[in-house]
């Protein structure tokens, strides 16, 4: 068994593939999960936050920490200096991740725990979301404003529990129940596949990420379970 650590960003794309997998790790292995305040957001969005409670159940190494608990000097990532994790996972990462880590910059808890991973010699895995140079991904729920027909009387938004639904869904309040989406007769609200191309100061900063020592970047989701 591996005390595991994973780090969790703003990242929707690679997000519900990373969770997959790292609920797969989780059956015989340790997972601590790192969340910024992003990454909070993000699997809420996605419906996704409750699964991470359930892959870092509580016990000792098995913890969820969050960023806005967490306070400006992430005292918890101390433990990558202590010996206490056998690999750092970062997955996914968003760009802003990336660009912080190959720079030096530690001012969130992922890339807090990427610098004192690293200082602690603890081998660092990234899975960035700019890996291709273009991508098709999901974002969370939107209305169609073309297919809505502004009833007077909007059954999502009614049953909505996080009162999430306006003229757009507020995704601040959204946690992806899809509840809205079966609701409405119209098939006005959905998830539209949408191509992404990675910018070449992207793609850059992931070549410099590939040159420091100890850090590894993963070329897509399949690899996460390959590492423990």
């Amino acid at each position: 068994m591996k005390n595991v650590a994973w780090a969790v960003t703003g990242a929707g794309h690679y997000l519900a593939e990373s969770v997959a997998a790292m609920e797969e790790i989780s059956r015989e292995n340790r997972v601590c999960t790192f969340v910024s305040r992003a990454g909070e957001e993000v699997a809420r969005m996605y419906g996704l936050f409750d699964q991470l409670s359930e892959i870092s159940g509580g016990e000792y190494l098995e913890e969820l920490f969050l960023e806005r608990e967490e306070g400006a000097s992430s005292p918890n990532a101390g433990r990558f200096m202590m010996n206490k994790y056998d690999l750092l996972i970062i997955a996914p990462a968003t760009a802003n991740t990336v660009a912080k880590i190959v720079c030096g910059i530690a001012d969130s808890l992922p890339t807090n725990a990427a610098a004192l991973a690293n200082k602690g010699g603890v081998p660092v895995y990234v899975l960035p979301t700019d890996i291709q140079d273009r991508a098709e991904t999901e974002p969370p729920y939107s209305i169609d404003r073309d297919l809505c027909m502004r009833c007077d009387l909007c059954e999502p938004q009614q049953a909505c529990p996080k009162g999430a639904i306006g003229e757009q869904i507020d995704l601040s309040r959204c946690d992806g129940c899809g509840i809205c989406k079966d609701l409405c007769p119209y098939d006005a609200i959905g998830k539209v596949e949408i191509s992404v191309v990675t910018r070449p100061l992207d793609r850059e900063n992931i070549e410099r990420m590939r040159a420091i020592p100890g850090f590894v970047v993963l070329e897509g989701p399949e690899e996460i379970e390959r590492l423990v």
